[in-house]
């Protein structure tokens, strides 16, 4: 069984109520939730959250959602909680709960990364980074890959430093990645990396696939040319 899994919080500092925002019609959350659902590998969808509005409207739409403990401090965490009461899971998709565009071919393409590199446990997409100002644009992590298509690591940072070229022209020299925040875990190891202690690489870049690096996973990672849109802020909203 693969199940997939949206993390959706009520108390966002950026963006309080996001789950519930309405783009045309629809809550964020709704869109997400019917994108994953034409996944073609997903088994079951689930909203996980901790705000009984957000249980609601899941309800009152028809979807599937379980309450979780609020004091979570990442949605991997809440997508294991939700794991625990499927424990027939081989598979655990953590879907982003604020990018409602999200394409099921790319759920699809993060699951049969994670069925071929099952020794890795983890996987995750990343697509290439077509315009310079993303580079420095904190906000888009940058990912760099092996040869065999693990990842080496991610930063906010725009790595590789590129030594004797000019910041405009860097596109021009290399080819930069950037993380798209889709996980797929097997089931035992995503139990497994929500015990892990918090580590220096993890603190400094406020990145939690860090911790997993750091301790020794490794990651299967995928380079997709699909787009995804993610919403942080009430002005992200207004310009889809």
């Amino acid at each position: 069984m693969i199940l997939g899994v949206i993390p959706a919080r009520f108390a966002s500092t950026r963006f309080p109520g996001k789950p519930l925002a309405d783009i045309r019609g629809k809550s964020m959350i709704r869109r997400v939730y019917e994108q994953a659902l034409l996944s073609r590998h997903l088994d079951k969808v689930v909203v996980a959250t901790d705000d009984e509005r957000i249980y609601d409207h899941v309800r009152m739409f028809g979807g599937e959602v379980l309450m979780t403990r609020p004091e979570h401090p990442s949605g991997t965490d809440r997508c294991a909680e939700v794991g625990g009461h499927f424990p027939e899971a081989e598979f655990v998709i953590n879907i982003q709960g604020d990018e409602p565009f999200i394409q099921p071919q790319q759920i699809d393409l993060l699951i049969d990364t994670l069925l071929g590199r099952k020794q890795a446990g983890i996987a995750t997409l990343v697509k290439k980074i077509e315009q310079t100002e993303a580079l420095d644009n904190q906000n888009i992590v940058k990912a760099v890959i092996s040869q065999s298509g693990e990842a080496l690591y991610f930063s906010r940072f725009p790595i590789p430093f590129l030594r004797g070229v000019l910041p405009e022209n860097r596109l021009e020299h290399h080819v930069f990645y950037k993380h798209i925040g889709l996980y797929g875990f097997r089931h035992d190891i995503l139990r497994q990396i929500t015990t892990l202690s918090p580590t220096p690489l993890e603190r400094a870049e406020s990145l939690e696939q860090l911790r997993w690096l750091e301790h020794g996973y490794r990651i299967a990672v995928r380079i997709t040319e699909l787009e995804t849109i993610g919403i942080d802020t009430p002005e992200d909203l207004e310009k889809v």
